[in-house]
């Protein structure tokens, strides 16, 4: 790999992080002019709408809820929501727009598919281009990538109220944050995103399926088999093969422009085809990997100066979004480092040159590298190259940055909510260290915030050690392992990991279209959302109801670059005492076998 690549590599990160800066605070002021129900631009385009959707569903806006009437309202809404994505993937087949005749899914992938997009994970136990009609696509999966991105902002915009507010008894109106969301924010800017997708090359059709002429024949052998599908043996016991003449092939069509856009705004991941960002069609060319790189980051970032702005201290969230991009530059370092080095094994066989397996060759190292650490460290899980043949440690730092319950960036919503939960822990144990008064932003840090703090942060880490002991134990879940050893304990890692965080990528190799791993997977991606958004909400409940205390000289400052360097260091401290075990077992035991060492 010569040094004008590298050089080009490091300029597409440099260019990637300025952008991304200088894009969080205008976004982050437009987002809590919406939150806060100041007139924005966009107010004469959807303000009549929005009053339009309040008076049709019976709401009233300046009621606000309580957080347990805020969290009973989401949950009803989310599950609801879940009901329906069921029953429309299990009746596929009887329903519109679907010119290729799919079927219904089986009832335990549609279970656990509907679950993987209500809870902003999409998880994807099918292929998308073989599977899913064009109905499904737009009404069940599209539409719960905008409804599961908004639910996450709409809990971390009341966390903020509860931080924000003096007293009060309320933190908002659910039904109010979800609309505004969806209205003034994801809505206008998908619709930006997919008429740029399109001018340069993403289909955008409902045309069936078309068969297109090869220019050049190709063939190949395949094996024949009985009608019960076991190899056929000459008498010596040789396989035997038939030839097999391909002279067309099938390319695939549909809406997928509209989901691409909202796809990677609201960190969801639910790739329109199998292969995800990697294929043309979603992902064509440099630039629009760029692009969808920049929106993966766009409004986790964002957030943090949104989080400032209602806090009343633009400080405290640009001191967020420091330790966010201080582990993500780490991350990506670490990242293009070990692909860069490329592979050992390959190496002696007298190849050099970074690990380009699995990449896509239009994308580069860089590009690729970027998205990996960018799709991971943000809860999206759409993929423009294939994880599981990245190198061992290469591998780890995307598994790393999901186990880090995607605080870097994290998911919209949730990865803000999380880092603050690490930030009132990390506030909490800097005062019991050095005696200052445990209070973030002028509220005191009790045992309830302490309480659900804790849930919030161990829940998803918790359930991963849980269902990745089950699935190494039973034969349900070994038998869809194709890797043995260290590196088929880090494909079943990931998934759960993955899973329970709501990222949604996959190491591959493991198939989890099973029904052992679609229930498993099921109730990790449930508890890794819910469990973490109603101790979000409690917390916002105690909080705002706490008198604000003036800063004194007991108050730990937590703006400034010390607490910034403590918080970094409280991550990955939690994150190494969970998770270095597993991690240990899988990818840096395949390290050192790829190296010799053992």
């Amino acid at each position: 790999m010569q040094n004008s690549e590298v050089f080009l590599d490091i300029f597409q990160i440099l260019i990637l992080l300025i952008t991304l800066t200088l894009l969080t605070k205008p976004m982050g002021g437009y987002m809590s002019r919406v939150y806060q129900g100041e007139r924005t631009f966009l107010a004469p385009v959807f303000g009549l709408l929005e009053k339009l959707f309040y008076r049709i569903s019976g709401i009233t806006p300046d009621a606000e809820m309580n957080w347990k009437q805020y969290a009973f309202t989401m949950l009803i809404f989310n599950f609801i929501g879940l009901a329906v994505m069921f029953a429309i993937l299990m009746l596929q087949g009887y329903l519109p727009l679907n010119p290729q005749k799919l079927p219904g899914f089986s009832w335990d992938l549609a279970f656990n598919t509907a679950v993987s997009f209500v809870t902003n994970t999409n998880w994807q136990n099918y292929s998308g281009e073989s599977s899913a009609s064009y109905f499904s696509q737009l009404m069940v999966l599209m539409v719960h990538q905008f409804l599961s991105a908004a639910t996450g902002m709409a809990i971390v915009v009341s966390f903020i109220r509860g931080l924000a507010r003096r007293t009060a008894e309320t933190i908002g109106n659910f039904w109010v944050d979800l609309t505004r969301t969806v209205l003034y924010i994801l809505l206008p800017i998908s619709i930006i995103v997919a008429l740029v997708l399109v001018s340069q090359g993403v289909i955008q059709n409902f045309s069936p399926y078309k068969n297109v002429q090869l220019l050049e024949a190709i063939s190949y052998e395949k094996p024949k088999l009985d009608i019960n599908g076991n190899p056929l043996k000459d008498a010596s016991g040789k396989q035997l093969t038939e030839k097999i003449i391909v002279k067309e092939q099938t390319l695939p069509m549909g809406p997928v422009a509209s989901q691409e856009a909202i796809k990677e705004l609201g960190t969801n991941g639910g790739g329109f085809f199998n292969a995800n960002s990697s294929h043309p069609y979603e992902n064509p060319t440099p630039f629009t990997n760029f692009l969808e790189i920049l929106l993966l980051l766009l409004i986790p970032a964002a957030l943090t100066n949104t989080f400032g702005r209602m806090a009343g201290n633009t400080r405290q969230g640009w001191a967020i979004y420091t330790a966010m991009l201080l582990i993500f530059v780490l991350a990506v370092g670490a990242l293009y480092l070990a692909e860069y080095s490329g592979n050992p094994l390959v190496q002696k066989l007298g190849v050099h040159g970074p690990n380009m397996e699995g990449k896509e060759v239009r994308f580069g190292l860089g590009g690729s590298v970027l998205f990996s650490a960018s799709t991971t460290a943000t809860s999206c899980g759409a993929v423009n190259n294939m994880h599981d043949s990245l190198t061992p440690l290469g591998g780890m730092v995307p598994m790393v940055l999901i186990l880090l319950s995607e605080v870097v960036f994290g998911g919209v919503g949730s990865g803000l909510y999380t880092m603050l939960a690490f930030a009132i822990i990390a506030v909490f144990a800097a005062g019991l260290m050095i005696g200052r008064t445990p209070e973030y932003l002028g509220k005191k840090i009790e045992v309830m915030e302490m309480w659900m703090s804790v849930i919030t942060i161990l829940t998803s880490g918790v359930f991963v050690l849980i269902f990745v002991s089950i699935a190494l134990l039973v034969p349900a879940g070994v038998s869809s392992m194709s890797n043995p050893g260290p590196h088929g304990l880090s494909e079943v890692l990931y998934a759960f990991a993955s899973m329970s965080n709501n990222n949604g990528s996959a190491f591959a190799g493991l198939n989890g279209n099973t029904i052992f791993y679609n229930l498993t997977g099921s109730l990790a991606m449930l508890a890794g959302r819910f469990a973490p958004a109603v101790a979000v909400l409690a917390m916002a409940g105690s909080l705002v109801k706490k008198k604000y205390v003036p800063p004194s000289l007991g108050t730990l400052p937590t703006d400034q670059l010390p607490f910034i360097i403590w918080l970094v260091s409280v991550v990955l401290i939690v994150g190494a005492l969970t998770f270095f075990p597993a991690l240990a077992l899988g990818p840096i035991v395949e390290q050192m076998i790829m190296q010799g060492g053992v």
